[in-house]
């Protein structure tokens, strides 16, 4: 599997807010448990942590570790 890097259009925008990315600090983000499938841009961690807090993307994960296991 491979990925291709690329950098976004200079218009492109942010998946939650839509604001432009580059007036920020983007971030580019793939499901690479699907195929890696298209990137995903936010403009900030921000909108990034909204939108996976908005989509419930957090829950059945594990989001707990323990040293003992």
């Amino acid at each position: 599997m491979s990925t291709t890097v690329s950098t976004p259009d200079a218009d492109e925008t942010c998946a939650h807010c839509g604001s432009r990315i580059f007036d920020h600090d983007p971030i580019c983000v793939r499901d690479c448990d699907d195929g890696c499938g298209s990137p995903t841009y936010f403009c900030n961690y921000a909108c990034l942590s909204a939108h996976v807090e908005d989509n419930d993307l957090t829950a059945g994960d594990a989001c707990e570790w323990s040293p003992e296991e």
